[in-house]
């Protein structure tokens, strides 16, 4: 071979790798804290459902505008009011070429309703589901559930074929936990497919070939490189490493947003922050009271009106956060603004509270916190603690990752706990049958009232709107009288990126990549 004709094919190989490269899109993506698995459903969790939304489909789905549309089902109706039709897609496959069939979907919605599913409570009033033929599903509920849809596009889909191969039929039990196949691999009908994952490390997507929509952004690879320090993930953006991180530190947001090559968006969230109190423990698992103070109203309201909000707002949050009455926030069915407003700062009020219920020296307690879950979790929490030692409340802070907090808190380790809740349903219900329903798995706080559970079976079953929402007043009125949670406040969040990257802000803080572009 000569010279020429060697340099003719080194120059085809480096225009071939050129243009191979300048096609190449890749987004690097940051947050504080990984997924917690990528089994679709296992967790009902924020970061969770980030990571499964790019890679699995539902059958409706929220777009851009939060608003209700179709995704895997093209429409649907009902026939009665406890029976629902939906019509699938026919060009649908999963990532590995297989055609998707309404039998997936009835395994699915049937996985999600199994014993070690985060999300059996989500779709509990669901008492049948069936194929009618290869591309209709029908779906049957124990009640009329005015929010049905609401409910189902946070259900995602995943083959049955794929599932029975991998013994992964039933969820992981991540509670327990269960190491499975599904919490580490990823199979879906989504815009793109795992390719690696590295737990708490490094998760990289890649465009899924065989999706069926239309393409409208031009990523061909994504890599989610989680960074629990705050300073490092910025320094991470700002030296370039980093393209975006979905929840940019408060603190720096100014420098961010004054480096020419980056910006900075800020919306209110779908999540509001609050503290709870188990009020059915006869006996704290930490103090020293030899009884438990949380079983008492009065108490309850003084560590309430001993936190400054305002100055949580202003020296913690920088100014990026609403004082909540109540714990859900604008934009919810249920929620007013008469509702959300807070009981007075006043630390005189509150020693005397406590002084009136037996407890005048104060009494001692754990605060238990992520620290790398909500923004800013840790520093709130140590402002609390702050606070709370005005009033002779000595609280000792323990601040954990949001995997072992959360966990904890669900085997009913915590006498007093930070937790933050959005509401995909954008519907009180999800709160309530969540959060204040009898028996519930978030309940920790072990609040209980008849009137409350009867108001949360109406709210299930009821299609006349006026009483439907008049039972949500009737339930959120008591509940915030009871003080059952320290409301805190609802959270704004802030996406920070490079300048040429475009991945559209949504106030449930879920990046849809299928809508992004690198320019």
């Amino acid at each position: 071979m000569n010279f020429r004709s060697l340099s003719k094919i080194l120059l085809a190989v480096l225009l071939i790798f050129a243009t191979n490269t300048s096609f190449a899109k890749t987004i690097k993506w940051s947050m504080q804290g990984d997924s917690l698995t990528l089994d679709p459903h296992a967790q009902n969790e924020g970061p969770t459902t980030q990571v499964s939304r790019q890679v699995y489909e539902a059958l409706v789905t929220r777009g851009l505008d939060m608003s209700i549309g179709p995704q895997l089902a093209t429409k649907w109706k009902a026939v009665d009011p406890n029976t629902w039709y939906f019509f699938l897609r026919e060009d649908v496959k999963f990532s590995n070429g297989q055609q998707m069939t309404s039998e997936d979907v009835v395994f699915s919605i049937l996985r999600a309703k199994q014993p070690t599913s985060d999300f059996k409570e989500y779709i509990s009033t669901i008492s049948s589901v069936k194929a009618i033929d290869d591309y209709t599903v029908q779906i049957k509920t124990s009640k009329p559930n005015p929010i049905l849809l609401n409910q189902l596009s946070n259900i995602f889909v995943m083959s049955k074929q794929w599932s029975n191969e991998n013994f992964a039929t039933a969820p992981q039990n991540w509670d327990a936990g269960q190491e499975t196949f599904s919490a580490v691999n990823a199979m879906g009908t989504g815009p793109f497919k795992i390719t690696l994952r590295e737990p708490n490390t490094k998760t990289v997507f890649k465009k899924n070939k065989k999706w069926w929509g239309d393409v409208e952004h031009n990523i061909t690879e994504i890599q989610l490189l989680p960074i629990k320090n705050a300073a490092t993930r910025v320094a991470a953006l700002l030296s370039g490493e980093i393209d975006i991180v979905t929840d940019a530190p408060v603190q720096d947001l100014n420098r961010i947003s004054s480096s020419a090559g980056h910006k900075v968006e800020s919306t209110p969230q779908m999540r509001t922050i609050f503290l709870g109190m188990d009020q059915a423990a006869d006996q704290l698992r930490s103090g020293n009271t030899g009884d438990n103070p949380f079983k008492k109203k009065q108490v309850r309201q003084a560590l309430y009106q001993a936190i400054d909000i305002e100055a949580i707002k202003k020296k913690v949050m920088r100014g990026l956060s609403e004082p909540a009455g109540i714990i859900t926030f604008p934009g919810v069915t249920g929620y007013t603004k008469a509702l959300d407003k807070r009981l007075p700062y006043d630390i005189d009020a509150a020693k005397q509270l406590l002084a009136d219920a037996g407890y005048p020296d104060g009494f001692e307690v754990e605060l238990r916190c992520p620290n790398d879950r909500y923004v800013n979790d840790e520093a709130i929490c140590t402002a609390v603690v702050g606070m709370l030692g005005k009033i002779g409340v000595k609280v000792n802070l323990f601040a954990q990752t949001k995997s072992k907090h959360f966990k904890e808190l669900k085997d009913d380790q915590g006498d007093f706990y930070m937790l933050g809740w959005g509401v995909p349903t954008l519907d009180s219900h999800y709160v309530f049958h969540y959060l204040y329903e009898s028996g519930a798995s978030w309940n920790k706080v072990n609040f209980s009232n008849a009137d409350v559970d009867a108001a949360i079976r109406v709210m299930e079953g009821e299609v006349d709107l006026e009483k439907r929402n008049a039972a949500i007043a009737k339930a959120w009125e008591i509940v915030k009288d009871d003080i059952s949670y320290l409301p805190l406040h609802h959270q704004v969040i802030s996406w920070a990126s490079k300048s040429n990257v475009d991945v559209p802000i949504r106030p449930n803080n879920e990046p849809l990549f299928r809508f992004s572009r690198v320019n």
